[in-house]
């Protein structure tokens, strides 16, 4: 089964609003077996909505819109889309009845007149419930079983719309029409680190073009580059067994810079290596300034592991909260294998950890020399007293090399509790 997307709204023309409702209707279908064949976003215009409409249901048969249902002027998606079905507007009672008691409720006052335009709905058609939000959605099908269904705009209601009501819908509608066993679309995902995008090509090999007729995205990112594999119209089991086998395949060849899988976090995993071993953790920033602290601490429970950290940026506070050398500094300068190493262990040792890690670097744009260019990076780990450190040349601008730093040392650690070998990539040789 095919399906269209139409999303609405002249905020995502203008790029103040990022468009995540499509990619999250995309990825819901595929894992039943329906196939997004064409995305796109129209304004608040009504005749450019109508035709994006218009046209998607004389492709496929099937359109999904999110936005517009709202109680203001520029939310035009009913009536548009109601009259491209011949169907009037009228007030559902049902409806206003609900808004009149949500607003009581919630705000202590009566409905404002301009949310009743959310209880005027299309004659004749299936109202969607929203349990999530104050605008309903709307089912609209025509003699030929052509069909619409329209979503607000707002990530979490329409999340939660599409759960409660839409994919059962769609679902009972596909088994309805015989399908015996349905067909799915599946992705895995591995994410890898501290390598560039040519030189995972290289060591796949052959694989880089696909995997046993699957396909396979090079996907670069800050966290590194992830490796996507997919399969489509073939049965939920199947798919399952031809995606593993095709993860496997790649693991052999990509080896120890794959760290997870699927939305792993490095932070997380590192943690979770931590507490395996009973190691806390403290961390000496400098460029990054607390990057990588807010990086653990967005982990739910990692404060049984990390510590704390200092945020070194001038020199003077690296000599006195992590007792750098002056000397250090005068020789080798702030962005050195000596000052980064200083950092590591004098963190470790300010807060008593079994770890410290450390990143000291140029993130630029301007502070740049021919020796020391912007992006150069130290970092360091300090695991028990033994230091290791090194040196990268991050690219990307100022905010992608401190989040790239961050996810250096995290591999580094990774690679240090597993007794990895030293990684290529970004980074020169220790």
């Amino acid at each position: 089964m095919d399906l269209e997307l139409v999303t609405i709204g002249d905020e995502l023309l203008l790029g103040f609003t990022i468009d995540t409702n499509a990619a999250h209707l995309a990825r819901e279908f595929a894992a039943i077996g329906v196939r997004i064949s064409r995305r796109s976003t129209v304004g608040d215009n009504p005749e450019i909505i109508a035709a994006a409409v218009r046209e998607a249901l004389h492709r496929t048969g099937a359109v999904i819109t999110t936005g517009g249902l709202g109680p203001t002027a520029d939310d035009r998606t009913k009536p548009v889309i109601g009259a491209l079905f011949g169907r009037s507007m009228v007030l559902d009672d049902a409806i206003l009845v609900a808004l009149e008691q949500r607003w009581l409720k919630r705000f202590g006052v009566a409905l404002p007149v301009s949310n009743r335009q959310q209880a005027m709905i299309p004659s004749n058609c299936t109202v969607l419930n929203n349990h999530h939000g104050s605008a309903p959605g709307i089912w609209l099908e025509d003699d030929q079983g052509r069909w619409v269904a329209m979503l607000p705009g707002v990530p979490r209601e329409m999340r939660g719309m599409l759960a409660d009501t839409l994919l059962p819908r769609v679902r009972d509608r596909m088994q309805a029409r015989g399908a015996t066993e349905s067909t799915v679309v599946r992705s895995r995902t591995l994410r890898t680190a501290n390598i560039a995008e040519s030189a995972l090509a290289d060591r796949l090999g052959p694989l880089a073009t696909g995997v046993n007729g699957l396909s396979l995205a090079f996907l670069p990112g800050n966290d590194g580059v992830d490796l996507r594999v997919t399969i489509s119209d073939v049965p939920a089991r199947e798919a399952e067994r031809q995606l593993s086998e095709a993860a496997r395949q790649i693991q052999e060849k990509v080896g120890s810079f794959i760290y997870g899988s699927e939305n792993d976090d490095m932070a997380a995993i590192v943690l979770a290596l931590c507490g395996e071993r009973g190691a806390t953790v403290a961390v000496a920033e400098s460029c990054s300034g607390g990057l990588l602290g807010s990086r653990f601490t967005s982990v739910p429970g990692s404060s049984t592991i990390f510590m704390g950290g200092v945020i070194s940026y001038h020199n003077a506070s690296k000599v006195r909260e992590l007792g750098v050398s002056p000397e250090t500094l005068a020789q080798f300068g702030a962005v050195s294998e000596q000052t980064s190493r200083e950092m590591a262990s004098g963190v470790r040792q300010r807060f008593g950890t079994t770890v410290g890690l450390s990143i000291t670097g140029i993130a630029g744009p301007g502070g740049g020399t021919p020796e020391k260019p912007v992006g150069t990076v130290w970092v360091a780990t300090d695991i028990d007293g033994e230091v290791q450190a090194v040196k990268a040349a991050m690219p990307g601008d100022r905010n992608e090399m401190r989040y790239r730093s961050t996810q250096l040392v995290l591999d580094r650690l990774r690679r240090a509790f597993h007794a990895l070998p030293a990684s290529a990539g970004w980074t020169a040789d220790d």
